[in-house]
């Protein structure tokens, strides 16, 4: 199994402290942010960083939807690291100051234990792709949501 990664960025014209403020609230803002490829979105602990537990479906394509339940933990300032208990993904959100003053530059990367085989081969083709479309829509609405804020 080789292990698969999806990246995706975006800078923001927004403080990196609100931006990483609106990321790490999931009792609130979190589920906003969210496309229709995430479904069933509920916190089941926690609800603000570290020590949050999340659950959502997400539909990555028309065949394959991921069950995910989430432990969220914040191991450096401006990061949140999602572990999926369902699975071996792993999605690490980092907030640094953008280029700008009073911007923030967010990079999602996603990780996971791919299959094998020709199978292994295609996820490994196209699901990094799918996922960072996903994520860039996320990150769209985080900087509709952060940028409203400043202005």
């Amino acid at each position: 199994m080789a292990q698969v990664e999806a990246t995706t960025r975006r800078e923001i014209a927004a403080k990196p402290e609100d931006v990483f403020d609106a990321l790490a609230d999931y009792g609130g803002t979190r589920g906003r942010l969210l496309p229709q490829q995430f479904s069933e979105y509920e916190v089941r602990e926690g609800g603000d960083g570290e020590g949050t537990l999340v659950h959502w479906k997400l539909q990555a394509t028309s065949k394959r939807v991921r069950d995910c339940l989430l432990e969220v933990t914040e191991p450096a300032d401006e990061v949140l690291v999602e572990k999926d208990r369902n699975s071996s993904m792993v999605t690490t959100w980092r907030v640094e100051p953008g280029a700008a003053e009073g911007t923030a530059r967010v990079t999602v990367t996603s990780v996971w234990n791919g299959a094998g085989g020709i199978g292994g081969f295609f996820e490994r083709t196209f699901a990094p792709k799918g996922l960072a479309r996903i994520y860039d829509a996320v990150l769209e609405r985080l900087a509709a949501e952060t940028e409203k804020k400043e202005q």
